[in-house]
This record gives structure tokens, C-alpha cells and sequence, in this order.
């Protein structure tokens, strides 16, 4: 089963220096058909202008995926953390106990990015954050794993039994994944066009996945994806 939720049909808010479209309930757009996938609370597609930003406000107990997709963003947490993350990079924040942490972009230009919120396996577990560069050449043609919940996938790590991907693909480029029974994927081309076991999605449309155990993915265009995989 692929539910595909078209980009002109996500929630969203217009605060000026943030545009802010919501795959899931959000803030103030609430719809109960919408409250997540499986595991997955929130995928947000923002963009923020350029010296603005999301000044300090707290979090607990959810695994926060930043993927950025154009410009950058800088971090600052109370944990003592700071960091900037460029285009096709990505941070991640355990929020854990809790944690104050501001988010802004720093750059003379729009930054774009999804912001992506996992429900944590381990409450009450000590936060922390982190950033790592993963080029865009690396995941040419294939889904490379970004943040998991698995210390052999050699990724970020978060606190939930879900994997994070991504991949870059040529138009006219097939790739496969393997969804395991009773999981569920949620995925969203960041830019181009492609086919998904012959559901067609747009850029920043989602779908989400359930009892299709293997996923078929074409580019009908240059195409660049993020997918979670969880419970």
C-alpha cells in the first residue's frame, strides 16, 4: 500500500522568515488523519530565510533528523554543542532528558531542509547531538543509510529503531529496498520526479509505505530522496 500525499495538499504556515509546509499534524494544522507514520511524528518542509532563524526552545524524547537541502544550518544547544550543516549534510539531536537548542541560518541565502522527528526507544536517555558531511557522489545510484538506531549501519546515531536514507538518482535509474515485514517507509524526492512500484510522486510529495516488501524506484528525472524506514 503507497498513500501518496501531494505537496499542494500538505499543512502548512507562512511566518514570514519561515514557510513552513507540515507532511504530518504540526503546530497549529491538525488533521487526525495525519498524525504520523508508524514511528515517524513529523517530517517538515522548511524554508528559512536568510539571518533568521528558530531561536532557543526545548525539547525531550524525540530523535530530531535535520536534512538539509540547500544553504546551511548553524546549531547551538545547551549541551554546549555548535555546528554548522551545509546542503546534502545532515545533523541529528537526541533530545532525551531535555535540551534547549537554536536553529539558524546564518547564510546570505534561503536555507531549505526537512526536519524529521522519530519517537525515541529510550526515554529519559541522555541527549546529544550530532553532524556529519555525506556527499552527494557516495549515494549515487543507491540508499545510503544517514541516522540509525543500528551501530553497524556506520551512520548518525539516534536513539530508534529506524533508519534514515538517502540517494541521488540519474534520470532513467532504478534502485531497490527491501522493506522488512511489519515496518513501514515514508519517502519524499527532495527535487525530480520518480516512479515507486509505479505510483508517480512529484518533488517534496510523500508516500507512505506499508506491506509492499520490496520498494522499485525509478528516476523519471534527476532526482534526489530521503526515506525513513521504522516501526
Amino acid at each position: 500500500m503507497i498513500d501518496v500525499r501531494p505537496f499542494n495538499t500538505l499543512g502548512g504556515a507562512d511566518h514570514g522568515w519561515l514557510k513552513a509546509r507540515h507532511h504530518f499534524s504540526f503546530a497549529n494544522y491538525y488533521d487526525p488523519s495525519r498524525m504520523g507514520w508508524g514511528r515517524l511524528r513529523v517530517w517538515n518542509d522548511d524554508e528559512i530565510a536568510a539571518q533568521s532563524g528558530f531561536p532557543p526552545h526545548p525539547h525531550a524524547d524525540m530523535e530530531i533528523i535535520t536534512y538539509v537541502r540547500t544553504g546551511a544550518i548553524t546549531h547551538q544547544d545547551s549541551m554546549g554543542n555548535e555546528g554548522r550543516t551545509g546542503a546534502g549534510d545532515v545533523q541529528v539531536m537526541s533530545a532525551g532528558t531535555g535540551v534547549r537548542h537554536a536553529e539558524f541560518n546564518l547564510e546570505p541565502e534561503t536555507t531549505t531542509l526537512f526536519q524529521i522527528w522519530i519517537e525515541t526507544d529510550r526515554r529519559g536517555a541522555q541527549p546529544s547531538w550530532g553532524q556529519r558531511e555525506f556527499p552527494k557522489s557516495d549515494r549515487s545510484g543507491r540508499f545510503t543509510v544517514v541516522a540509525s538506531g543500528d551501530p553497524g549501519d556506520g551512520a548518525l546515531h539516534i536513539n530508534a529503531d529506524a533508519r534514515v536514507l538517502a540517494a541521488t538518482l540519474k534520470a532513467g535509474e532504478t534502485i531497490t529496498y527491501d522493506l522488512a515485514e511489519g515496518r513501514r517507509a515514508y519517502l519524499v524526492p527532495a527535487v525530480g520526479e520518480v516512479e515507486v512500484n509505479g505510483v508517480t510522486l512529484n518533488a517534496r510529495d510523500g508516500a507512505g509505505i506499508k506491506d509492499e516488501p520490496t520498494l522499485t524506484v525509478t528516476a523519471k528525472a534527476d532526482a534526489e530522496l530521503v526515506m525513513v524506514d521504522s516501526l
